[in-house]
């Protein structure tokens, strides 16, 4: 069943893929953005107003919501049952409906604190740091064949060359709603459902759909981009 899923989303952004890649159930008074989304549509659909999703959500572009996004539904303190929010009918639009700079400009998700650990992926050089809106990673460079490793401890939901751009990519899944992307690699050495251990080899460095040698790295939380040199320890 993933890897249907993951085929046919081999031309869909990274970002949906890694929504699609599963994530942990939100709780009542919260809703996960799905494809077709719109603030409106969710605020509609559990009864809330507009102006209230974005206040309780601290949305500086309602218009730039985000595939895999969690997003308060409910008045803080509220409580709602067990089959609150509503859902909202999927359509082919994508939930970011906004253009222009104003939805470039939208910001990427704070993670908790202590949410998560990472070690370095690989030893190298970083070519490129993440801004949060035209760059959802970091870029390491070393040379080919150098050992990635997994982040964080996990299971792997996707390994694979089917998305466009990203060459032989592995997905890592996490505890407490975060996912680790591993891009452009040479050789995978984990499949589909492998459970792997912080710092256990994964891949090596390549160049697979990319113009060098290099190891695109990406940090998820509730489905959005967050910066992973923040959470990575200093060297």
């Amino acid at each position: 069943m993933l890897r249907k899923t993951m085929m046919r989303l081999a031309c869909v952004p990274l970002g949906a893929v890694l929504a699609a890649c599963g994530s942990a159930p939100v709780g009542p008074g919260y809703y996960r953005v799905e494809r077709g989304d719109t603030v409106t549509k969710i605020a509609r659909a559990n009864h809330e107003s507009v102006q209230s999703i974005v206040r309780w959500n601290n949305l500086s572009n309602p218009d730039a919501i985000e595939v895999g996004q969690v997003l308060r539904v409910a008045p803080p303190g509220a409580t709602r049952t067990a089959s609150a929010p509503m859902r909202t009918a999927p359509s082919s639009a994508p939930a970011t409906s906004g253009t222009g700079a104003a939805s470039r400009a939208a910001p990427a998700t704070v993670a908790p604190a202590n949410g998560i650990s990472l070690v370095w992926p690989t030893t190298g050089t970083v070519i490129h740091g993440f801004d949060g809106v035209t760059y959802k990673g970091i870029d390491i460079a070393n040379a080919a064949g150098t050992p990635i490793v997994a982040a964080a401890p996990g299971t792997v939901v996707y390994a694979g060359n089917g998305l466009r751009g990203y060459g032989n990519l592995l997905i890592v899944k996490h505890e407490g709603d975060f996912l680790t992307a591993y891009a452009h690699n040479r050789t995978l050495f984990v499949k589909e459902g492998e459970r792997v251990t912080q710092g256990q080899k994964i891949a090596e460095m390549g160049d697979t759909d990319n113009d060098r040698v290099a190891l695109h790295f990406e940090l998820r939380y509730g489905g959005r981009s967050i910066d992973p040199s923040r959470y990575l320890p200093s060297r």
